[in-house]
């Protein structure tokens, strides 16, 4: 049993957010089931856990980076890793909710984790999360989490009756929520969103306390939620119903699910709601940001714009979907753009669902360039921004989103090994084949993605694309951060990195000289083909000299180049 800490510092953060994701992943489908408001899409659960998972591979990432030192990263790390993680992966109107109260609470947690901060940080996470959301509504996770803010309140100095006191505030707020929405009280279930904070806060508990807290309630009578949902002398209400997220999607035939009840900001009559459900993030200031929720709320409903210093996450509910987007260009720059059509016919699911490709390529890819660059050959991608690797859940969506009865998957990174396993083995239980390609840098992506075709038979085809991979020896060039040992000796802050196949090769000041470098000694053990993908503020006259310079020493190697837009390395080779 780990140590029970006396305030919330880096360690119990992590602790926290690792309780957290487990008791969403064993709870997700129930709550799944209650879901009912404001769309009965079935997905609030689903989307609680992808929001924090992202949360939780922020803190990992952080933690990371420690693993060298002697001592853990700062509780201030630790708590605003966990809100940017959760930021930038928050998923639904639910999970962009949660984003903006871990966000609330960061802001005061990073000054302090004892009791007194922490009713500040609960206080600050219920006052965000409200402000956030254009039209709120009582009866749902707004209330549940201003009532467990409200239950902290006191003196008392011990974080152990803090943190109890606000988990017992939100079960009983939870309880109340069928008795202010009438939509819950008519389908017999509490508030999805409420649930799932009730689910977080009691890892809290657990993390302070040493001792898991009580579950419930799950549905308004407090007994366990099951689908469907039986009430009032066996009436079925409230049903969940199914549907797939589809990302950057604009065409009508989509995967669709029906909304059975008003949206968040419509009358509780059952009318239908918006067409679309959109979300992206956006880089762009608060002034810009005000205009857009103006704008944006004038086009829909369920509108949440969360988070800050010039990064925002921005979920509404529209018919118009591409002017939504377009709000949203006007104001900075979206990406990550994400768009779920709901479909109704007669108040009833519809599922427009095209029938699937025999084959497609799932491929994770460093940046915008390249992004076009795979969809060009017929590839669904995914975009690993700097600092931003995609989680489980969303390549699981890709995969979705790919519509195919076998899809071969290219993570394109080393680190993202198991992220990617966990994607496919889930994609294996919804039916769909998929074979994982270990490729550990996008130019091996490229390679395979090049041998792939879809008319051969599946293991044939993964046999080839492996075998491409793999003959593809891969190198980036980055910028030392620090002082530090490498294997090719010690490198200081800014010094220029060449990597081969994973390890530091050479040490040099200048991206010039470095990647000449690094491309004779590739070169030197044989090669046909020379891949550069050059990063957004490469100039492209490094190309020319670097494909001069394989001209020059190599006769019989050709040379392509890319531009890879917003990527992490400013220069990517790979060598076949």
């Amino acid at each position: 049993m780990p140590q029970l800490p006396d305030d919330l510092d880096a360690v119990a953060v992590r602790r926290w957010c690792s309780l957290a994701l487990e008791a969403l992943g064993r709870e997700r489908a129930e709550i799944d089931a209650i879901n009912v408001y404001p769309i009965a899409d079935g997905d609030t659960g689903t989307n609680l856990y992808l929001t924090l998972e992202s949360a939780s591979a922020a803190i990992e990432a952080v933690f990371a980076a420690h693993e060298t030192g002697a001592t853990a990263p700062a509780t201030a790390d630790a708590v605003r890793a966990m809100a940017h993680g959760a930021l930038i992966g928050a998923r639904g109107n639910s999970g962009t909710i949660l984003a903006q109260l871990l966000r609330g609470m960061a802001g005061v947690l990073a000054d302090g984790g004892d009791a007194a901060h922490l009713r500040l940080a609960l206080t600050s996470a219920a006052d965000a999360a409200r402000q956030a959301v254009a039209h709120p509504v009582e009866g749902t996770v707004l209330t549940v989490a201003a009532e467990a803010a409200e239950a902290a309140r006191g003196e008392d100095p011990d974080l152990r009756t803090v943190v109890t006191a606000a988990y017992g505030g939100a079960r009983a707020a939870l309880a109340r929520t069928p008795e202010q929405l009438a939509v819950l009280g008519r389908a017999g279930v509490v508030d999805a969103g409420g649930r799932g904070l009730v689910a977080v806060l009691g890892a809290l508990v657990e993390t302070v306390t040493g001792q898991a807290p009580v579950r419930g309630p799950r549905t308004a009578s407090g007994n366990a939620a099951k689908t469907p949902v039986t009430v009032d002398g066996g009436s079925v209400v409230g049903l969940p119903v199914g549907g797939t997220p589809v990302e950057g999607v604009t065409e009508g035939d989509l995967p669709a699910s029906a909304p059975v009840e008003g949206p968040l900001d419509c009358p509780e009559d059952g009318g239908a709601g918006p067409a679309f459900e959109v979300i992206y993030l956006l880089e762009a200031g608060d002034e810009q940001v005000a205009r857009l929720r103006t704008r944006l709320d004038a086009l829909g409903d369920s509108l949440v714009v969360v988070g800050g210093d010039g990064l925002w996450h921005v979920h509404v509910h529209v018919d118009d979907a591409g002017a939504a987007v377009e709000a949203g260009v006007e104001a900075g720059r979206p990406y990550r753009i994400r768009i779920t059509h709901f479909a109704t016919e007669s108040g009833h699911d519809v599922r427009v669902q095209a029938e699937p490709a025999q084959r497609a390529v799932v491929v994770v890819v460093p940046g915008d360039g390249l992004a076009g660059l795979c969809t060009e050959a017929g590839a669904t991608t995914v975009i690993a921004r700097p600092g931003e690797p995609p989680a489980s859940g969303e390549l699981v969506e890709a995969i979705r989103r790919a519509h195919a009865r076998e899809v071969v998957l290219l993570p394109n990174d080393a680190a993202l090994r198991h992220t990617a396993a966990a994607a496919a083995e889930q994609a294996r239980t919804e039916g769909v084949r998929v074979a994982l390609v270990p490729t550990r840098a996008a130019v091996q992506g490229i390679a395979a993605l090049a041998v792939h075709e879809p008319d051969r038979g599946f293991d044939e085809d993964v046999v080839a694309m492996t075998a491409a991979a793999g003959a593809t020896r891969y190198a980036e060039l980055a910028v030392a951060e620090r002082q530090s040992w490498t294997m090719a000796g010690i490198c200081q802050a800014g010094d220029i990195l060449g990597l081969i196949d994973g390890d530091v090769a050479v040490i040099g000041s200048d991206v010039p000289h470095t990647a000449r470098t690094v491309l004779d000694r590739m070169l030197a053990a044989g090669g046909e083909l020379v891949t550069l993908v050059l990063g957004e503020d490469v100039p492209d006259a490094l190309a020319d000299a670097l494909e001069e310079h394989v001209r020059e020493g190599h006769l019989a190697v050709d040379t392509v180049v890319y531009r890879g837009g917003h990527q992490r390395a400013p220069l990517l080779i790979g060598v076949e």
